[in-house]
């Protein structure tokens, strides 16, 4: 295999956007946008296989304009995708700045590759992810703070010999999965049912970014400058870590469901419960072998850090269901190896972990938000804590194997390169129905020795092999 070969890279604008010489909207963004700013984009690609020769879209040029067509319709829907960051500093002397979105529709970038020697074979058959994946995702290592230079999404199609790959690189002071995911589904409804099509796909979002009622001012005001400067002298302190692999663990429905009634089982011996959910209970037995497989000091502690949704858990003001932001809350469960790895110990950490979500109130969100408006922080690259630190992206409640562009549904989805410089999992609804996918990024060396491991092993299965089936 070898690295792609770009054929085009040109700009798509939102279809029908009119300059009518009106200044462009600006969305003056809150703390959970805005910590994200030092981080690099989110990335997402899907793997089709090519369309038949009696397809619409035989022909390569036909593909391509279409997709840049039905992309420029999905961004009349989501007009901060097509803009640009405007960081702007305040006038009054105090070294602050305040950060928007202004929907300018400068554009996406587009980019149109071809990867002449590589098959869909070459992405899903090998035990590992393979280096060439990484080709396919554009702009792999930029930050969000840059999104004032460049564009906030940038869109490339990479052409296998028998596949097509469709990535996505967002900024993401944008939107999390459950928008980003909603605008692929915006993307593909055009793409398959057409240009003009009237339906669930043509729902304008909500772009107003959420603030609790009450007292506080906006725009936030916050110290870019000097962030600035304490992330380039912490950009040059960072310890590089050594190269990482990537494995992907497919848990079929059957084996959730034993998982979820083993570790409800050890939450309370003798005590029928159903608090521990599936998700749960399949992070606490990953994150255990993890750990089990590296012969830690008993004593010592390990942390995995999660996602909570503050969606459902305001209700002054609620979030709206189509709101087109960042939702989620960081929450980090805390650990000694020997309570983690010991007897009951899916349980125990299943139980931390559903703790830790129980005590996300509403009250408690809004003083977490609160407090940082009055002391902003950013999220930076952490310095790697090998083997004793994880995180976990992505949704199983978002199911990319449901995007259907009109020639099928994807045969893989997979993570890339971005924000994959440390421990890191993502968790993604499988192929098949009920099923987890879990990418995992860590040293080659742990995940071979998870793939050993018979306790973990014995609940993992192979992935259903991809389905070639496309429109006829």
């Amino acid at each position: 295999m070898e690295a792609i070969r770009v054929i085009s890279a040109t700009t798509v604008q939102a279809r029908g956007h009119v300059n009518n010489g009106d200044s462009p909207q600006l969305i003056d963004l809150n703390p959970w946008d805005l910590q994200y700013l030092m981080l690099e984009h989110a990335q997402k690609g899907l793997l089709y296989p090519k369309p038949t020769s009696s397809s619409p879209f035989e022909r390569e040029e036909t593909l391509i304009q279409h997709l840049k067509d039905s992309l420029s319709s999905a961004l009349d829907l989501y007009p901060p995708l097509a803009g640009r960051l405007a960081i702007i500093p305040n006038d009054d002397d105090d070294d602050t700045s305040s950060v928007f979105i202004t929907c300018n529709n400068a554009g996406v970038s587009f980019i149109h590759a071809i990867a002449e020697n590589t098959t869909v074979a070459d992405i899903v058959g090998p035990t590992y992810v393979p280096q060439v994946l990484y080709s396919f995702f554009p702009t792999g290592n930029l930050k969000n703070f840059e999104g004032t230079q460049f564009p906030l999404m940038v869109v490339q199609v990479t052409e296998l010999v028998d596949g097509i790959f469709v990535a996505a690189s967002t900024n993401h002071c944008l939107a999390d999965v459950k928008p980003g995911w909603d605008f692929w589904n915006a993307w593909a409804g055009f793409s398959k049912n057409g240009l003009n099509h009237i339906g669930l796909d043509s729902k304008l979002a909500t772009f107003d970014r959420w603030f609790p009622h009450g007292h506080i001012k906006r725009p936030l005001r916050i110290p870019f400058k000097e962030m600035m400067e304490n992330y380039h002298k912490a950009s040059t302190d960072l310890v590089q870590p050594p190269p990482f692999s990537r494995r992907i663990f497919h848990f079929k429905r059957e084996k959730i469901a034993e998982l979820k009634a083993k570790a409800n089982s050890e939450v309370e011996e003798g005590v029928i419960s159903n608090k521990i959910s599936s998700l749960q209970a399949v992070l606490g037995h990953v994150w255990r072998s993890a750990i089990r497989n590296q012969n830690l000091d008993p004593e010592e502690e390990v942390s995995y850090r999660f996602l909570i949704s503050a969606r459902s858990r305001v209700s002054h003001p609620p979030i709206p269901d189509d709101y087109f932001g960042i939702t989620v809350q960081f929450t980090t469960v805390t650990m000694k190896v020997r309570d983690l790895v010991g007897d009951g110990g899916l349980g125990k950490f299943a139980s931390e972990m559903n703790k830790a979500i129980s005590s996300c109130t509403e009250e408690k969100i809004k003083s977490d938000f609160e407090a940082w408006v009055r002391h902003p922080t950013m999220r930076t690259q952490r310095a790697p804590i090998i083997g004793k630190f994880m995180s976990t992206s992505s949704s199983p409640r978002t199911n990319f194997y449901e995007i259907d562009f009109g020639w099928g549904k994807p045969v893989a989805v997979r993570l890339g390169p971005a924000n994959t410089k440390c421990w890191k999992l993502a968790a993604d609804a499988g192929a098949e129905e009920g099923s987890f996918d879990f990418e995992m990024c860590a040293s080659y060396e742990i995940l071979e020795a998870m793939g050993k491991d018979p306790e973990f092993m014995h609940m993992v299965s192979l992935p259903p092999p991809p389905s070639m089936a496309v429109i006829q």
